[in-house]
């Protein structure tokens, strides 16, 4: 008996879990035109920034609900006001190359009534070439 309360209750946790983690019933779709952009080379010190296109292919306004990087050195930016059907606006997603030499992948996240990405960015930072020093020769 113990075990069939125990089995019981267990059931029904699990299944209220389930039922909190849905997502709510919506037909705003997010669609982006591209969830990846590589820079190539960024110089050190610069700010590397794209945007990301999308639009809102469902029938009800899309609304996103929060964007977050993957670290302090990515920085996005998105229209807080809901985005109509059959609209398009963008996510700018900045990166501060500043004594950050190396290659990088950074991930930025979208969370909306319309779905969640994951937007990517990478790049390398490569140092700024030392310009030639010019020669001064006395005759």
């Amino acid at each position: 008996m113990k075990k069939v309360l125990f089995l019981l209750c267990a059931w029904a946790f699990t299944a209220s879990s389930f039922a909190q983690n849905a997502p709510a019933s919506s037909n705003a779709v997010l669609k982006f035109e591209t969830t990846s952009h590589a820079f190539g080379s960024v110089i050190e010190g610069q700010i590397a920034t794209h945007e990301f296109i999308f639009k809102n292919t469902g029938t009800e306004p899309l609304v996103l609900k929060n964007v977050q990087a993957s670290c302090g050195c990515t920085t996005p930016s998105w229209p807080r006001e809901p985005i109509a059907p059959g609209q398009s606006s963008k996510i700018t997603v900045k990166y501060d190359s500043n004594g950050r030499p190396g290659t990088f992948n950074k991930s930025v996240f979208i969370f909306s009534n319309g779905g969640d990405v994951t937007l990517n960015i990478s790049g390398n930072v490569i140092r700024e070439p030392e310009k030639p020093k010019s020669l001064i020769i006395n005759n």
